[in-house]
């Protein structure tokens, strides 16, 4: 009589066991890996995060830079550490989607090797031209383009940078052609563009507001679906002509492949939770961060999404 009891105490045992948390998690500090420099926004973001999990799960929240190899070498690490809840990671376009596509030696797989935790947000970019450059709209760009093919050029900072993906697609739908000047720093790249050694760049709108405001560049349009709140006479390309452009650097909270589901809940209730405070949100704008966080699903979309768009155009445009 006493064995269908057992029988049915260690189910219940079992069951609740298996909706629970993980065991006594997290019971020592958290790794948050942001693999570009200290004082990068992906930085402030990370520090940001930290302070605030520590509060709400109660326990250290560290966070380490390994910056190195465009972000590479920080988002392996995460790549391959064990999948236990300890260890995060701070992720973007181009480290988590446009390096991987161009680089097939880079070591690890947005599809296989992650699982998204949380999306944080956006970076606004923003086509800016030399006022030398007559072109005042992105029609008139576009027209001048296709007149003097080849002739007008513009900076980029790598192949896997959005100002050269960024530049690739909108000449792809514009149907024009623009020549590429590569620089090893974007601080070099924007003086050259003041200067009117080059013509135009795919620019983070933080980086170049100043020269807009002082009328040393002239903005043609932002890279966002929609206008910008602090910019709102800069239209979008895609209401300027390109129906459907976007080329924004996304950033977002990953965890390596396989970590507990329960878990990755949790960090996504609190990371949300933190993002919602209007201090937060301040913060992070400031290092031109536009808050839009969202659950897993939504940085996992994102990144789907984006594999394709890139991989698409990457091909088309042989890089």
């Amino acid at each position: 009589m006493l064995k269908p009891i057992v029988a049915t105490a260690l189910l219940l045992c079992a069951t609740a066991a298996a909706g629970a948390q993980p065991a006594a998690w997290p019971s020592r500090p958290i790794h948050i890996v942001v693999p570009l420099p200290a004082g990068s926004a992906a930085d402030v973001l990370a520090r940001l995060v930290a302070a605030k999990l520590s509060e709400s799960l109660g326990q250290t929240v560290v966070v380490d830079n390994r910056d190195g190899g465009s972000g590479v070498i920080g988002t392996g690490q995460v790549a391959r550490a064990e999948p236990d809840g300890y260890t995060l990671g701070i992720a973007t376009t181009t480290t988590l989607v446009t390096a991987p596509i161009l680089d097939k030696k880079i070591g690890y797989s947005a599809a296989n090797d992650f699982t998204s935790v949380a999306m944080v947000g956006y970076s606004p970019y923003v086509l800016v031209t030399n006022p030398g450059v007559p072109a005042k709209t992105v029609a008139e760009f576009i027209a001048l383009a296709k007149s003097k093919p080849g002739a007008l050029t513009y900076s980029s900072v790598g192949d896997a940078s959005l100002a050269r993906l960024g530049a690739e697609l909108f000449s792809s739908m514009a149907g024009i052609q623009l020549t590429q000047v590569p620089y090893k720093s974007s601080t070099q790249a924007i003086i050259d563009l003041v200067s009117g050694r080059i013509d135009s760049q795919f620019g983070i709108l933080a980086t170049t507001h100043q020269y807009i405001r002082e009328g040393k560049l002239t903005a043609l349009g932002v890279t966002t679906p929609r206008r910008v709140p602090d910019f709102p006479d800069i239209p979008t390309i895609a209401e300027s002509g390109l129906p459907g452009f976007e080329s924004n650097l996304w950033i977002g909270v990953v965890a390596p492949a396989k970590t507990d589901e329960r878990i990755v809940q949790r960090l996504n209730a609190e990371i949300d939770k933190a993002l919602a405070e209007p201090e937060t949100t301040k913060l992070l704008y400031n290092q031109a961060i536009v808050v839009d966080a969202g659950p897993p699903e939504k940085l996992r979309q994102r990144v789907e999404s984006d594999m394709a768009k890139w991989s698409a155009l990457a091909a088309k445009a042989g890089l």
